[in-house]
């Protein structure tokens, strides 16, 4: 390694992305570049599945920047030579055309992939998935009024995308193995109350459906369940979750679990490497459990947390979690650790919403879920991350309480 060695971040997605726009932001001026699969400069996700789908967004309105920034900020923004291999000794990158790079401090941003769903030929044009901003557009351009779409998968991608389906006139059937939506990240009454949000809107949800077969010939035309159910459709939408890519670290002899570990400040097993974004294991705690955070603002507070610490700050990554997501004209939040999902306190919203709180032994809150119309649990929400970080032991009985405020217990 020299010290002419460039800083080099892998992955131009929106960890990568804002990594690399906070190194210039903190004032580094020396040789910064950032590889990515896509074309486009770094842009965030959550539009694909929303805005993009419905025609309300394009790839420019929620990009982190554009190619003319990445260059007037003399980002080197290469695209078309994926890394090969990482040798963490002699710190260089092998890319695909043969050639190495060498790197005085690397980020790997690397990110994921949908998950492939087995039984499907590859030929079959109309299964469709949904990560990248081309797979965007070829489902946008499927999703035409009146046409019949079938989504394998009840997580937040498959939900969103039934709702912008519905939006613009598709009949739609989501297919969900377990028994309730989103169950892996959300308490079963907000389950319920997503299950009977998407029913109102129209779309044929089926829980506990297992497919037995796709049928069709140059694409499917009927996917079959195992209950005998036959479902006719144009398309379909796999939105079974993300597959971490974790090939380069893993064969780099990194750190790895469900994505690349690291410590408190962000570092791999190798101190001169640092993981962000959907990729990145991390412990909320010290003795807490590794976990993959697959949300906006995780690799939006990441990508800027491992840029400072490339710097040298040596600041522990602290940030309570988070995500939300908008379903029709309603909103669920959730912030914090949520444990085992069952939540300690429940509060009905004159909203109509609910909010529920997860609390440890010392009553003090750990997580909070939110669900209400429109944007009418932002408050609330902002306010349960302000009484996470503050500690406070807290009454179990004002908690229920909707006439209670939470800034009042806050100030208490």
């Amino acid at each position: 390694m020299s010290t002419a060695d460039p800083l080099v971040i892998v992955g131009a997605g929106h960890a990568g992305g804002r990594a690399a726009l906070t190194l210039r932001e903190q004032g580094y001026d020396g040789r910064l570049l950032l590889i990515g699969d896509e074309p486009h400069a770094p842009y965030e996700r959550p539009a694909l599945s929303k805005g993009l789908l419905q025609g309300s967004a394009e790839l420019a309105g929620f990009s982190l920047c554009g190619a003319q920034q990445l260059r007037a900020l003399g980002i080197e923004h290469l695209t078309g030579q994926p890394v090969q291999a990482l040798d963490t000794t002699a710190r260089r990158l092998a890319l695909a055309d043969g050639t190495h790079v060498g790197y005085r401090g690397l980020l790997l941003a690397t990110g994921g992939r949908a998950r492939r769903l087995p039984g499907v030929a590859p030929g079959w044009r109309n299964v469709l998935y949904l990560r990248t901003h081309d797979e965007a557009l070829a489902l946008r351009d499927s999703l035409r009024p009146g046409a019949r779409l079938v989504v394998v998968g009840g997580g937040f991608i498959g939900l969103e995308v039934a709702a912008s389906a519905r939006a613009l006139g598709c009949e739609v059937t989501l297919l969900e193995a377990g028994p309730r939506l989103a169950g892996r990240v959300l308490p079963a009454d907000i389950g319920d109350a997503l299950l009977a949000l998407h029913r109102e809107h129209g779309v044929d949800v089926r829980l506990n459906a297992r497919i037995e077969a796709f049928e069709g010939g140059s694409q499917v035309e009927v996917v079959s369940l195992v209950d005998g159910s036959r479902i006719p459709c144009d398309g379909v939408l796999v939105g079974i979750g993300m597959q971490p890519n974790i090939d380069l670290a893993q064969a780099a002899g990194l750190a790895v679990g469900q994505g690349i570990r690291v410590d408190a400040f962000l570092r791999t097993s190798d101190r001169q490497v640092y993981a962000a974004g959907d990729v990145c294991e991390f412990r909320l705690h010290l003795q807490g459990a590794f976990q993959r955070q697959e949300t906006w603002r995780n690799a939006e507070a990441q990508g800027r947390h491992a840029a400072l610490n490339l710097l040298g700050a040596e600041l522990p990554f602290e940030q309570v979690p988070g995500f939300w997501s908008d379903q029709y004209d309603t909103s669920l939040q959730r912030v914090g650790d949520a444990g085992d999902g069952s939540p300690s306190v429940r509060r009905a919203l004159a909203s109509g919403g609910l909010l529920l709180f997860f609390l440890d032994a010392g009553r003090r809150l750990q997580g909070a879920c939110a669900w209400g119309p429109g944007n009418s649990v932002a408050k609330d929400i902002k306010l349960c991350e302000r009484l996470i970080s503050a500690a406070l032991p807290l009454p179990v009985e004002a908690l229920a309480d909707a006439r209670v405020s939470l800034k009042t217990l806050l100030r208490n």
